[in-house]
Parts: C-alpha cells; structure tokens; sequence
C-alpha cells in the first residue's frame, strides 16, 4: 500500500500570542510541522500572529481561515503538492450564528476525488450543548449520500469528517446519557447502508485532559468516520492491537507531571494523525 495523503486535526485551546515570536505559538507550530501533514486543520484560533508564525515555519502550504461573528476559528493548510478547493459549509451553525461552521476541503489524488470535513462542534452536558452537537453530526454523516450521488457510476464517496466532536453526553435530572451513548448513536447512524461510514480506531481512547489535579476525568473528545471503502495506515497500539488513527501529544507522557507540563505548553487536547493509503 501507498500513503496518498495525511491529515492532522487539533484542538489547540484559545490559540493566540503576544506577538510573532510568542513561545506557544512557536511551540505549536513547531509540533504541528513535525507531523508533516498533507492536510491539517487547527481549532480555537484566536490571533493573527498565529498565521504569521505559520507562514515562516510551513512555507509550502495554502492556509485558509473560517470568518463570521464567531471568535474562535478554524484555519485549515494544505500541502501545495494539493490543488484543494476550501469552502466555508455554514450549515455546520445549526442555525446558531455565533458557532464555527465547518471547513470542507475537497481535491484529487490521480483519478480520485476526497472530501475532508473538518468540524469544531458546540460542547456542553446541557440539552442544548447535545442537541446542538447531534444536529451537526447528522448532518456530517447525511453529506455521504449527497456526495455519493456526484461520484462516479459504480462508485461511492471519498469521505471523511472529523475534529473535535466534543462528545460529552447529557448531565440532567434522572436522564444523564453518558459519552459513550452519544457515540454509540453516532456510529449507528454512520454504519447504515445508505452511508457505509465507520468511527476510526485510535491509539489512545482519550484525548483531551484538563491535568492531573482536575476533578473532570480524560474524555474521548476528537474523533475521525471516514467511508468504510478507504484504506488507513496501521499504527501500533501499546499493550497490542493497532489503530487507524495516531494521538499524539500529552497521551505520549509518562509521568503527570510531564503531562501537566505538555498541556501547559501546547493544549489540553492531544493531536489526531492518520495517513489514507492504497488499496492493497
């Protein structure tokens, strides 16, 4: 199998600096550019110096960023081995103005055309926060039959979308509905025929933290379905088994104290990596 192309997806909270040379932004990018992503997208970006550091240390990439009312934004790059088209899928709000709306980034390797959709979706455990986030997913995962419909006779869709779904579950009186329910809905939706889509496996279940002296427990909130036809790069599961899906970042320390250390430098979110290959 050939590698065809990488995608990176991070959540980097309240992404912003004093200044072009502020030490975070450098140490994002730094990490950002280390993974080498054909496509990557970066969440909660708040400052314009961020884009400055990003040209200097990622000289050969598109950039593109969300715009609207909303003051947390998505910049998407590309490879400018990638001739992409980037569109700003505004339906991705739910009809709520001040949340991101979605960055879709469609190109061609050869013959083939691939659909990525990058998605930044409402948290919260209230109703709302839920109902906000399931609307959106629907919609993410109802995109399948829409591109399916433009692909070429006898084929279905390259699709894939992913980010930080924020997939928290319901805190109410009497009807709390854990993380894992909502998930669970999710992938039973994407397995349906009509969609024949999948939730990748990742090497870490969780990827976010807020530290070793938080009461909120690790949470599995970045996650990537993708068309069940695409081939996906292996990697290696500590303890055995491998994954589709690479997190990378405070998940790889040791000891809580280089965790903590990780977060506070970079974010409370880990990166997600995977790499699309060839069928064999």
């Amino acid at each position: 199998m050939a590698k065809l192309f990488s995608v990176a997806s991070w959540n980097v909270e309240h992404f912003k600096g004093d200044g072009a040379d502020s030490p975070r932004v450098q140490r994002v990018v730094d990490f950002l550019a280390e993974q080498k992503p054909d496509i990557f997208a970066l969440f909660e970006v708040e400052g314009k110096t961020v884009f400055d550091t990003l040209v200097e240390k990622m000289p050969g990439y598109f950039f593109q960023i969300t715009e609207g009312v909303q003051t947390q934004e998505i910049l998407v790059g590309v490879k400018r081995t990638i001739t992409p088209l980037i569109t700003q899928r505004t339906e991705y709000r739910s009809g709520t103005t001040h949340m991101r709306p979605g960055q879709l980034v469609s190109f061609k390797i050869g013959d083939e055309k691939y659909a990525i959709l990058f998605l930044h979706l409402a948290s919260g455990v209230d109703p709302r926060g839920m109902g906000l986030r399931d609307d959106m997913v629907m919609r993410a995962i109802d995109f399948k039959k829409t591109l399916d419909k433009a692909a070429a006779e006898g084929k279905r869709a390259n699709y894939i979308f992913l980010g930080d779904l924020n997939s928290m579950g319901l805190e109410y009186p009497n009807h709390n509905i854990p993380s894992t329910s909502e998930l669970a809905k999710w992938d039973k939706e994407a397995k349906k025929k009509k969609y024949a889509m999948r939730r990748l496996a990742k090497t870490h279940h969780n990827s976010w933290s807020n530290g070793s002296q938080s009461s909120i427990p690790d949470s599995a909130l970045d996650h990537a379905y993708a068309a069940d036809h695409l081939t996906f790069k292996s990697f290696a599961i500590d303890g055995g088994g491998s994954a589709d899906v690479a997190v990378r970042g405070w998940v790889d320390k040791s000891s809580a104290q280089d965790k903590d250390r990780w977060i506070k430098d970079f974010s409370d979110h880990s990166l997600i990596y995977f790499e699309v290959h060839s069928a064999p």
